[in-house]
């Protein structure tokens, strides 16, 4: 009985311990996996999750943008950004609305913000000016800069 409750105990362990989900960031603690920065701006940080459930955390959109240059995409389940609107919620970053806008500055100078929802960047956008970017079209932009 007792060898049949450990068994159970070690695989609940393990099977919790590589839950793939956000990870929460320490704002104003933790550093940026790509440049190193605290991470402090609540409207404009990044993540991403692997498979193993290990989650990288950036201080920018941007960062999290040219860390993706460098490592494999297949084993990344999920890719997040914070919603400019509503500070410090982290929303899918595939579904998200891009706006690039010198009016905005975020951390690392490329202007870019995410928003979760298109309508919001599009008034934003009215106020701010500058252009909007879907995922996919943001990821090509990033790809082709050297």
């Amino acid at each position: 009985m007792t060898n049949k409750l450990l068994f159970l105990s070690i695989v609940l362990i393990v099977a919790t311990s590589c839950q793939i989900s956000p990870k929460p960031i320490s704002y104003g603690s933790d550093g940026c996996h790509f440049c190193s920065m605290t991470i402090v701006d609540k409207q404009h940080a990044a993540q991403y999750v692997t498979q193993k459930g290990k989650a990288y955390s950036f201080d920018a959109t941007e960062c999290m943008m040219n860390q993706l240059k460098e490592v494999n995409k297949e084993e990344i389940v999920l890719f997040l950004v914070n919603d400019f609107s509503v500070p410090g919620e982290l929303v899918d970053a595939t579904e998200a609305t891009y706006l690039i806008s010198r009016n905005i500055p975020s951390p690392m100078g490329a202007y870019l913000s995410a928003f979760k929802n298109e309508d919001e960047a599009k008034m934003v956008l009215t106020e701010s000016q500058g252009e909007l970017l879907s995922w996919t079209e943001l990821s090509n932009r990033f790809t082709k800069k050297q």
